[in-house]
């Protein structure tokens, strides 16, 4: 028999290791089990090309964690155990086919100057975006890093703010419909398209009205985030404050089997065949689509089955990583421009083509989109001396002609394509400065990480029928699963992907509360 614990946390992402580290400051005893070998899911950072070149092999922006409590209030004390952020400057280059280009400066000015080059009245309107939007921000900001059913729902939450009735409107419209009506010049739009696109939502889906805002008024504050020595920063600091607190971390443990005891999940069962109890609860963020198969289906109930069943992955990412002997350098208007973030939106049909393209299962790879990240420009300490690492990620969908496993045939036509792409903005990137590749198809992306479920690392698309109150079935978005004692944490949960840490702090919240614990005394304990 295996060791018992109040809280087994099955997987290592941002979010339970966040949830984790509240739980064991509140006294409980906690393991983490991880099927990988490094900590952090889609926040980790690794070495996929050569030795001492660090690639978040996922995520590298952490711009939505700017605004929650955790960080803002250093609840957890994360600065103590070793995390720094980066603000860089320029936040992002966007350059177009016709030779122009729009940067974002972390001055509000000096952007508003960039887009008046292409049209006065819409850097008006850019300005005036960003001013409506600081108003709704903060009362957004508590939606999100509230429980499903802790606090009114979006609707009433928008109805509720200044402008309420503005605001649920713009909600229940796609980021394209505001961003039409908002500005007008091409350029201009095909930039706020990119920008509303970053958490990889259709822009035409009903419901991402709000991207078109939030998205491009969090990168105008914050800039394009990121953690001091790679995404894994944040993953590695909260293992510290989980250690400190008499917390167990465990790599290469994956979990085959949940254990339900009369008709309550009282541990795990490794693929190891270990069985590690649980005397309080057991915290997943395995992604639902593979949970409900860790135990037997009349544990689970018909409608939460029905709800898991007809998930929906949305779009996928391709990405390919290089070394580089050299930085990313684009030709600006004012000279050379060396940007941590870029981004190829082509024009606004070409980032509306994606959708159509995704949902009809085509590869295109005719002027793709493309967001192109170089961190070491503002972190050296990714790559040796003078190199450089390059992530450049295309949108694509997992199901292609052949079915997923073609992927392997196509993987080396749309990298090179992609880079090709790159190439024709950023043509000072020559062959020769490329020293390694690595390539992860969304295929790919899957297998090295289960919850990357169909190649979204966003844990499934964020239309209505998977948002909120339906994050990921009705009547079980408090966290709380259909088995007793079992919770769900990540991306799959409230509100969704990115690294925000809100389904971290939020499945915290409610497990204390059921504990008859509270996250506020955690809170004033630090």
């Amino acid at each position: 028999m295996g060791e018992e614990f109040d809280v087994v946390v099955a997987g290592a992402g941002h979010n339970s290791l966040l949830a984790a580290a509240y739980l064991a400051k509140a006294g409980l005893r906690c393991v983490v089990l991880e099927a990988r070998s490094v900590l952090g899911g889609d926040t980790a950072t690794e070495e996929l090309t050569l030795p001492g070149f660090l690639h978040d092999s996922c995520s590298t922006a952490h711009n939505l964690i700017q605004a929650s409590p955790t960080l803002r209030g250093d609840e957890l004390g994360l600065r103590d155990h070793g995390l720094e952020y980066i603000h860089p400057d320029p936040v992002a280059f966007v350059p177009f086919p016709d030779g122009t280009s729009i940067t974002q400066w972390r001055d509000v000015e000096a952007t508003y100057g960039e887009l008046a080059r292409f049209s006065k009245r819409d850097a008006d309107a850019y300005r005036v975006l960003l001013g409506e939007y600081a108003a709704l921000a903060p009362t957004y900001g508590r939606y999100r890093y509230t429980p499903i059913g802790w606090g009114p729902s979006l609707d009433e939450t928008l109805l509720g703010a200044p402008d309420g009735r503005k605001w649920a409107r713009r909600a229940a419209m796609s980021a394209w419909d505001v961003i039409r009506d908002t500005f007008e010049e091409e350029h201009v739009r095909a930039f706020m398209c990119w920008m509303a696109f970053m958490t990889i939502q259709p822009l035409e889906q009903p419901g991402t009205g709000l991207n078109a805002y939030s998205l491009v008024y969090g990168r105008q504050q914050h800039s394009w985030v990121v953690p001091k020595g790679g995404s894994a920063a944040l993953p590695l600091a909260l293992a510290r404050v989980i250690e400190a607190a008499g917390g167990m971390l465990r790599t290469g443990e994956r979990i085959a089997e949940l254990v339900v005891e009369n008709g309550r999940c009282t541990g795990v069962v490794t693929e190891r065949g270990e069985r590690v109890k649980a005397s309080r609860a057991v915290l997943s963020t395995i992604h639902v689509k593979h949970l409900v198969e860790m135990a037997p289906s009349d544990a689970w109930g018909d409608d939460f089955l029905y709800s898991i069943g007809s998930w929906q992955a949305g779009i996928g990412m391709f990405v390919t990583h290089y070394a580089l002997s050299a930085p990313l350098e684009y030709p600006g208007p004012d000279g050379p421009v060396s940007p941590l973030a870029s981004g190829t939106p082509g024009s606004v049909e070409r980032m509306l083509q994606l959708e159509v393209d995704v949902r009809r299962g085509r590869v295109s790879s005719d002027d793709p989109p493309l967001l192109v990240l170089c961190p070491t420009v503002a972190d050296p300490s990714r790559a040796p001396t003078g190199a450089h690492t390059l992530k450049v990620v295309g949108f694509h969908p997992y199901d292609v002609p052949g079915g997923p496993g073609a992927w392997d045939e196509l993987a080396e036509e749309v990298s090179e394509a992609n880079l090709r792409q790159l190439q024709r903005y950023a043509p000072s990137l020559t062959d020769d400065k490329i020293l390694a590749r690595s390539i992860h198809s969304p295929l790919d992306l899957e297998q090295a990480n289960a919850h990357n479920w169909h190649g979204s690392c966003h844990g499934g698309d964020s239309g209505p029928a998977q948002s909120g109150a339906l994050r990921p079935a009705a009547g079980w978005a408090q966290h709380r699963m259909p088995i007793p004692g079992l919770y769900q944490t990540g991306a799959t949960t409230h509100p969704g992907g990115s690294v925000s840490g809100a389904p971290g702090r939020n499945a915290a919240t409610v497990l204390l509360a059921d504990l008859g614990l509270r996250i506020e005394d955690v809170i004033e304990s630090r």
